[in-house]
């Protein structure tokens, strides 16, 4: 009889496990003991064995203190202060909490605990709640965000030394309810609220500064526990509670097996992304008292990695197996969105699919200076910029935006102008573009921005940089063209397509220096957009002419066509740092001038993989 072997060329490996595509992939959580006192917004502290549950509300504010002993949780002294929204470091046998909100205000009250009682300690100088902060050490931490009840979320960071807090530069992104984990001098910061937006931000700390990094799949509000190199990210609120967990590997965030019970204002803690442990939180309507634990069952030397395509016999369920590649980006799908209060196109766009930013453009009345910020279902009118414009571009978050050329205010004048948006206002630079310019587009931060190529009248191959107060031209293009799709950094970006002046497939990589031609769109268009996680995942959208809705993906290597918008159009706006999660506004959807108040929302799944069992037919 022939073997499998003899006809695939390959033997079918027997295994106890199905294979994963990562360490992290064989993690799940389990029921563990239940709290005495179901509550949320509680701090924790310790281990997944040697864990504590601190304060929060039931909804009554609580004073209570419970130990897990790593199968059942017992009552042991309370804090002298009730509250919720605190932060917590430490261990089981000596911890410190800080701040919070006791009714009616924050509090900047700070208690250490040395496993037999509290102490109330030196306060922190700026009182808020929603506060995290790195939670391996009770006496060298630092504390960052929160909320003080009087002012937007703020970005305070605080150094704890064992005996008092000292005020040290501030996180990128204000926020509250954010995760926290790691040392006083290797912190990470990631997630959180601004009521909403919801925050997929992502930062670490080096003892004197913050810096960002790569952002989480998906933008919540939530808790986490490990070090700056390993943390477990879980549970929190996206609109509504939920489940997901996310694994930092020190690079990015992976996501892993959910938690049973979706839920935010969640208790937690753990030494690193290996193990952990959830507690109380709010599922949606009332509080638990529900804990799971979280372990990973693989190590480096049991661990058996998945490759799509591989065949193999799983001896315990007595399975023949494949394992099935999904990838994300072919799954995705376009959904209807809040309109525009105002149908514009040729307006820019910046921000999250959940916080993003519309401004300038035209409108039926001609060019306006309109400013718009959504939430993830509505748009609301905010302050207009100074200069009404059309064909500018715009990059950075829905509370710091860099806005820079367009035409305007006076016909099609090249304008080198730029303005910077604070969350509240618009505010005019001196600093201008060298090269006035429209039609062109851009990508980065408010403080790291790349301003490529669009119309000088000229089609242009000119590049500029920012840094926060001036700009600087850089490396060319090598094809000169207008209203193309950009994504990436200040120094790792992707261009396609555009008008030179007739539309191409054209596209150009970006390094830092210098521009080199990549595969070709399948698509020759302009007036597109574009969003990415990286340069090597990534997608475009829209264009003209003739309008179309067509969505292709960038894989590092090549474009492929997926799913198409509802609405064709061109010169639209939006611009997301995730290839799960965009999103598209306004632009032309009937030629040769009809406006569109649309906003269409794209969602993929991040790519997954799966072992399916194999039956005969």
């Amino acid at each position: 009889m022939a073997e499998y072997k003899g006809i695939k060329g390959f033997k079918v490996q027997t295994v106890s496990t199905d294979p994963a595509a990562s360490i992290a992939a064989t993690g799940t959580w389990a029921s563990g003991g239940s709290l005495n006192t179901a509550r949320a917004w509680q701090a924790g502290t310790g281990t997944q064995t040697t864990a504590l549950s601190i304060s929060g509300e039931t909804p009554t504010k609580v004073t209570n203190v419970e130990s897990y002993n790593g199968s059942s949780w017992t009552e042991i002294a309370d804090v002298n202060t009730a509250r919720v929204g605190l932060s917590g470091a430490g261990t089981q046998t000596a911890s410190l909490v800080a701040g919070g909100f006791n009714p009616p205000s924050a509090i900047a009250n700070a208690e250490s605990w040395n496993g037999t009682s509290w102490t109330e300690v030196n306060d922190l100088n700026t009182a808020r709640y929603g506060i995290s902060s790195a939670t391996l050490s009770s006496t060298a931490t630092v504390a960052f965000g929160g909320f003080t009840g009087t002012q937007p979320r703020v970005a305070n960071t605080e150094s704890w030394d064992g005996t008092s807090w000292t005020e040290v530069n501030d996180l990128n992104q204000s926020r509250s309810q954010l995760g926290g984990s790691g040392t006083q001098t290797a912190a990470l910061a990631f997630g959180g609220n601004s009521d909403p937006p919801y925050w997929s931000v992502t930062e670490t700390w080096n003892g004197t500064s913050w810096t960002e990094v790569s952002d989480l799949n998906t933008a919540r509000y939530l808790n986490g526990s490990g070090t700056q190199t390993s943390t477990l990210g879980f549970g929190g609120y996206t609109g509504s509670a939920s489940a997901l967990t996310e694994f930092w590997d020190g690079t990015s965030w992976t996501e892993v097996s959910d938690l049973s019970t979706a839920r935010y204002t969640i208790g937690g803690t753990g030494a690193d992304n290996t193990s952990a442990i959830a507690f109380g939180g709010q599922p949606g309507g009332g509080v638990t008292g529900a804990t799971e634990e979280w372990t990973i069952t693989a190590t480096p030397t049991t661990f058996s990695k998945s490759n799509p395509g591989q065949v193999f016999y799983n001896s315990t369920s007595n399975a023949f197996k494949v394992t099935k590649d999904n990838s994300g980006i072919p799954l995705g799908t376009w959904s209807s969105g809040g309109n525009l209060n105002t149908a514009r196109a040729e307006l820019g766009g910046s921000g999250t699919q959940t916080a993003a930013l519309a401004a300038a453009g035209v409108s039926s009345t001609g060019q306006v200076g309109l400013t718009e910020q959504y939430d993830g279902s509505s748009w609301t009118e905010v302050n207009d910029m100074n200069t009404n414009t059309e064909n500018s571009s715009m990059t950075g978050t829905q509370t710091a935006t860099i806005s820079m050329g367009g035409y305007g205010p006076s016909g099609y004048t090249n304008s080198p102008k730029t303005e910077l948006w604070n969350g509240t206002s618009w505010t005019t630079s001196p600093a201008t573009l060298n090269t006035g310019r429209a039609e062109h587009t851009s990508g980065g931060t408010q403080t790291a921005a790349l301003a490529v190529s669009g119309q000088t009248p000229t089609y242009s191959v000119n590049v500029e940089s920012w840094n926060g107060s001036l700009w600087t031209e850089v490396g060319n293009v090598n094809t000169a063209r207008a209203g193309s799709a950009q994504f990436g950094t200040q120094t790792d970006a992707i261009i396609g397509s555009g008008g030179t002046p007739s539309p191409t497939v054209n596209a150009e990589q970006w390094n830092g220096t210098s521009w080199t031609e990549i595969a070709n769109l399948t698509s020759a268009r302009y007036g597109l957009i574009g969003s990415a996680g990286t340069v090597t995942s990534g997608f475009v959208a829209g264009g003209g002419t003739p309008l179309t809705g067509k969505t292709e993906a960038w894989d590092g290597t090549s474009w492929s066509e997926v799913n198409d918008m509802a609405t064709a159009r061109y010169f639209g706006a939006g611009q997301s740092p995730s290839v799960n999660s965009g999103i598209y506004f306004g632009g032309v959807s009937t030629l040769p001038s009809t406006n569109s108040s649309a906003t269409e929302e794209w969602n993929a799944p991040a790519p997954f993989i799966t072992n399916n069992t194999l039956t005969a037919s």
